[in-house]
């Protein structure tokens, strides 16, 4: 595949990045992870009304710009560079199962609320973190007029308007529920992590009285798969902009530290070291927008499920390697100190270790990719 970006692609690049290097810099990023709503709602404010990111993927009949996954790639690693504490993912992830579900009122309602700037959450796991169909925890009642469960790693849940809660059924079908986070029952709790720029919530549901006109989908295992693949993508840009700026930020620092009257850059092994980082960031960043093409393909419907899910193993895989191994790598290059809050990279570093076990571990994207190369089947069926 011959790729490279257009002229419009070329500037959202450098708008993006201009953007966030301007408005998610250290300082406000740290202030993000220590105020009490875990972000920066002026920031968020800023994003939606100014760049209008969370519109890229929302149709046009919707008031959204209906651009494609390569575009969202390109922003999502520019905001992983800066590490970006807002509900961008969040939102991104929810319009992406929207945009899969059949066309109904109550889609179309949360379609509009997103472009907007409503933040709109996706609750699929329980306490376990299988991010699959079988791994969903909140059921709904025989006579479904009801949800009751938890699912916890609910990106910025405790910050959601809306809830798109995915249930089972006596017969074991998934269903996808869109509920209000203030309707009774709800309850939505922050959890804390070790990574603070990306902060989770868990939500619990009691006997939440639900109706038809909220249901988005009665059959949702396959969507859900689909989902959580395109969820993949979105992650493999957060990691291939945290691996680049884990490289930029270590050379920056060993370029400037001394030792023996050398800046210590000039060693042979901190060279070495650096070329390896750099080697992780651009096969990651390669498989990265390899599978954004594939996922536009698949939007498109030139492209199987089989194929998008290919594409997201193979650079999930990829990228979750490189980001924890350039931050680690960061902060053996920064010495003892990289450890310590005051440098950046160990920012980095706690983001590397958070995604990569988010939506899946890389072992487990190899195993998948084993089975359905092999097999014919998928790991998680």
């Amino acid at each position: 595949m011959k790729f490279a970006f257009t002229d419009e692609q070329r500037m959202l690049k450098d708008t993006s990045q201009s953007f966030l290097a301007a408005k998610s810099d250290s300082m406000a990023v740290r202030a993000a992870c220590r105020s009490p709503q875990h972000f920066e709602v002026a920031l968020w404010r800023s994003i939606c009304n100014d760049m209008y990111w969370q519109g890229v993927l929302v149709p046009e009949v919707h008031e959204g710009l209906a651009l494609g996954w390569v575009e969202m790639a390109i922003i999502m690693e520019a905001a992983g560079e800066r590490l970006l504490t807002s509900p961008l993912f969040a939102v991104t992830q929810s319009t992406a199962l929207l945009n899969v579900c059949m066309q109904s009122a109550v889609r179309d309602r949360c379609l509009a609320d997103i472009a907007k700037g409503h933040i709109v959450s996706l609750a699929l796991t329980n306490a376990v973190g299988n991010w699959h169909a079988s791994g969903v925890c909140v059921s709904d009642s025989a006579d479904g007029l009801t949800l009751s469960g938890e699912a916890r790693f609910v990106p910025f849940g405790f910050a959601a308007s809306t809830l798109l809660v995915v249930a089972t059924n006596e017969d074991q079908s998934t269903s996808i529920w869109v509920v209000q986070s203030d309707a009774i029952g709800v309850s939505v709790q922050h959890t804390p992590t070790l990574d603070q720029t990306r902060p989770m919530s868990e939500v619990r549901l009691e006997s939440v009285a639900v109706g038809e006109a909220q249901r988005l989908s009665s059959d949702a295992g396959p969507l859900i798969e689909q989902v959580v693949a395109l969820s993949r993508i979105l992650i493999v840009a957060d990691q291939v902009g945290v691996a680049q700026a884990s490289l930029d930020l270590s050379v920056d620092y060993t370029k400037e530290r001394l030792q023996f009257n050398r800046s210590i850059a000039s060693f042979q092994a901190i060279k070495h070291k650096a070329a390896d980082m750099m080697v992780k960031v651009e096969a990651a960043r390669s498989l990265l927008y390899f599978a954004a093409c594939i996922a536009d393909a698949w939007c498109a419907q030139e492209a199987t499920d089989a194929a998008l899910q290919e594409a997201a193993y193979m650079a999930s895989a990829c990228a979750s390697d490189a980001a924890f191994f350039n931050a680690g790598s960061g902060i053996q290059m920064h010495g003892g100190v990289g450890i310590t809050e005051e440098y950046d990279i160990q920012l980095y570093f706690k983001r590397a270790r958070s995604t990569e076990s988010y939506l899946g571990r890389p072992p487990e994207m190899r195993e998948a990719i084993a089975c359905q190369l092999l097999d014919g089947g998928d790991a998680w069926s």
